[in-house]
């Protein structure tokens, strides 16, 4: 622009002065005079060390002032959910119904050799006649020699054994269990899909698990498979009582396994196992692996408040051979996106305790839908895990309960 502005005036001058004069026009290299350009350069440079001290002079005030007055940088901590360490569980103590056969086992040989010694006496015997006592004696020997201890020796054994251990049992007071607040769910089917993990290879099924109760008695029917076998197949039967859920009989049959049943019987007051000789007191809010999840939904529905983070609730639970105290943990509220639908859930887990066998079981409550349990995981000790996500949902009236 510059050059364009002196040749409009060099063209001007020639046409006032023609033929007079002749203008040379040199062109510079630079658009900018020598001595300006020096100037331009000199001075950016100094401008460009007073922003980098600049610069410098604010990060050293930043560093002295968050040593001074100790202020700590933001940090973002993700939220992660922990098990807080609790107190241990209590240990069920079993009934005195163990030792029963062994005294049965040893009353029996002692009772075999007394009569082999009858003989004996009668042999000590050779003061009387032959002909007049000899029928006698053979006779009385075995009669009366071994009545005589045998009566006084085993049969008082045998007498005493039950007439003590009876009372033993009575004394033995159950323990009680520990009342909640409780509102069973109403019927339903709840079919879900399956996904397993079983010795390193993946499977993929559904299950279901039908609830039906009619305000005074309750079914569970559940199962779950994967390429068409039947991995689990269990079946709970019981009443609805003050404790709640209070199951009767609880039957499971596991793939390649034996079906097992445990009864808890009322009159006897005990809880017994189809395939263990071990026997437990019952005194009320026993629950058996099928009834506990809707127990725990029949607690939240009584009472929502008895369930908030590290909330902890106690169950006895019987299995297929034993039973244990089961320490439910509440962890938080989560939400979870199962069948392509979102739902608040309330996390329950039950971690077994270090060096057990037993597998840890994870629950997705969803209060907005009764409380049921439209997510379920079972979770090995090796790692291996069966996972059930709620694909369907149906309700079921009063009649299809019974």
């Amino acid at each position: 622009m510059q050059y364009f502005t002196w040749f409009i005036a060099a063209a001007t001058l020639a046409k006032l002065n023609p033929g007079r004069y002749v203008y040379t026009i040199r062109m510079l290299s630079s658009s900018v005079p020598p001595s300006i350009s020096r100037y331009t350069f000199s001075s950016r440079r100094r401008w460009l060390w007073v922003l980098v001290f600049t610069a410098l002079l604010h990060l050293l005030l930043f560093v002295w002032g968050s040593h001074q007055f100790k202020v700590a940088a933001p940090v973002s901590r993700p939220v992660i959910a922990t098990i807080l360490p609790l107190p241990p569980v209590e240990k069920p103590v079993l009934l005195p119904q163990a030792p029963k056969p062994k005294p049965d086992t040893q009353a029996r040989p002692k009772a075999a050799p007394k009569p082999r010694a009858a003989p004996v006496p009668a042999v000590e015997v050779p003061d009387t006649p032959i002909k007049e006592t000899v029928t006698p004696l053979v006779a009385e020997s075995p009669e009366t020699a071994p009545t005589g201890p045998a009566s006084t020796g085993p049969a008082a054994s045998t007498d005493t054994a039950p007439a003590t251990e009876p009372p033993a049992q009575a004394d033995a007071a159950p323990p009680a269990g520990k009342h909640y607040q409780t509102n069973p769910p109403p019927s339903a089917e709840l079919k879900y899909d399956v996904e397993a993990l079983q010795k390193g290879q993946n499977y993929h099924g559904s299950g279901k698990i039908t609830w039906q109760t009619d305000g005074g008695s309750y079914t569970i029917n559940g199962e779950a498979g994967a390429l068409f076998i039947t991995v689990l197949d269990f079946k709970s039967e019981g009443e609805i009582n003050d404790f709640g859920v209070a199951p009767v009989t609880y039957t499971q049959k596991r793939f390649r396994k034996p079906a097992t049943q445990t009864i808890f019987h009322r009159e006897r007051n005990a809880i017994v196992f189809s395939s263990s000789a071990n026997s437990y007191p019952r005194g009320g809010g026993e629950q058996d692996r099928a009834s506990v999840v809707w127990q725990l939904a029949s607690i939240g529905r009584g009472d929502s408040a008895q369930f908030s983070p590290g909330a902890v609730i106690d169950l006895f639970v019987a299995g297929p051979l034993d039973a244990e105290t089961w320490r439910m943990q509440v962890i938080e509220q989560e939400k979870i996106t199962v069948g392509g639908d979102d739902f608040d859930t309330w996390h329950v887990i039950r971690v077994p305790e270090a060096g057990s066998h037993e597998q840890r079981l994870d629950i997705w409550l969803a209060p907005q839908q009764e409380w049921y349990p439209v997510k379920l995981r079972f979770t090995e000790t090796d790692g291996d895990y069966l996972d059930m996500s709620l694909s369907k949902m149906k309700r079921l009236n009063t009649a299809a309960a019974n």
